[in-house]
């Protein structure tokens, strides 16, 4: 067999290997069977289609960075029990109350900073790799006659005094760019990377939220295109935060540019309307991403 006669055998052999794409790994947020125990909560993730968990951490304490070494393994236990992979934290300054990244108010800010760096050891405690979505609205918002621009800088001198800690105990932190009516500070996938950019460190990186997408002027696959090399998490919702299929996001743009550029992360649903319930909701959801899913090219 000739030299080229066997390459192309070969190059034949590893597209056969290869098959189709893999499916899209999904997850869900935890907060979306409310009033359900931890356990409970990864039981439902399992029977409504799901294979990881995303979690807020108010929904396991009061003051979750105050778990116990015991406590934490045993919520990572309850996840493996139920076949769930553990992809991170997200709404994480909710509890406890009065924390805020931003506010000129030095004492709370260093105190939340502080925290900040407690969570990033529950992040890593509870399983390998994870990621912690820095949304926190409200705990970011330009306050006290801060500018949106002073916001800023002071959520990138933060990222970076606990980007170390970050990266020692192998957890990435997420920029997430937040819709403007929900938050003034980084309001788009340009302005989250140029954070990412000043911290300038593998642990603080970028994902993408269909539902804060409001503010960008490109097509979305263009968006994701342009910053993809940033983007470590996906989350998809509806822009009035109902569960995918429930309104007219246009998703199959999305998970197309996704699929065509080998995206191997999580999708995660987020959702902040729980109607009729929590597994009506999260079957739906993920009956919806397969059926565009099984259209893609």
């Amino acid at each position: 067999m000739s030299r080229r006669s066997l390459l192309a055998t070969s190059g034949a052999a590893v597209l056969e290997a290869a098959g189709p794409p893999a499916r899209f790994r999904l997850a869900i947020c935890s907060e979306t069977f409310p009033g359900a125990s931890f356990s409970g909560i990864c039981e439902a993730a399992r029977r409504t289609g799901y294979t990881g968990i995303e979690i807020d951490p108010s929904n396991l304490s009061a003051d979750p960075a105050s778990l116990s070494a015991a406590e934490r393994r045993s919520l990572s236990n309850q996840m493996k029990e139920n076949g769930l992979h553990y992809c991170g934290l997200h709404s994480f300054l909710k509890a406890p109350a009065g924390l805020h990244l931003t506010t000129p108010d030095t004492t709370v800010r260093t105190r939340t900073w502080d925290y900040f760096t407690r969570l990033i050891d529950l992040a890593a405690d509870l399983g390998p790799s994870p990621v912690m979505v820095l949304g926190s609205s409200k705990q970011r918002q330009a306050i006290g006659g801060t500018t949106p621009s002073d916001a800023a800088k002071r959520l990138a001198e933060g990222l970076s005094g606990v980007a170390p800690q970050a990266a020692r105990r192998g957890v990435t932190i997420l920029v997430e760019p937040l819709a403007p009516h929900l938050c003034n500070v980084v309001n788009t996938m340009a302005e989250a990377i140029a954070i990412v950019d000043q911290v300038n460190s593998p642990a603080v990186q970028s994902m993408f939220d269909t539902h804060n997408t409001t503010a960008e002027t490109a097509p979305l696959p263009e968006v994701i295109r342009k910053h993809f090399p940033r983007i470590r998490h996906v989350h998809l919702n509806e822009f009035d935060g109902r569960y995918p299929g429930a309104g007219n996001f246009a998703f199959r743009p999305v998970l197309q540019t996704l699929r065509d550029l080998n995206y191997r992360g999580w999708l995660s649903v987020e959702v902040f309307d729980f109607k009729p319930d929590g597994e009506t909701v999260a079957r739906l959801a993920a009956d919806r991403i397969r059926s565009i899913e099984a259209g893609l090219k």
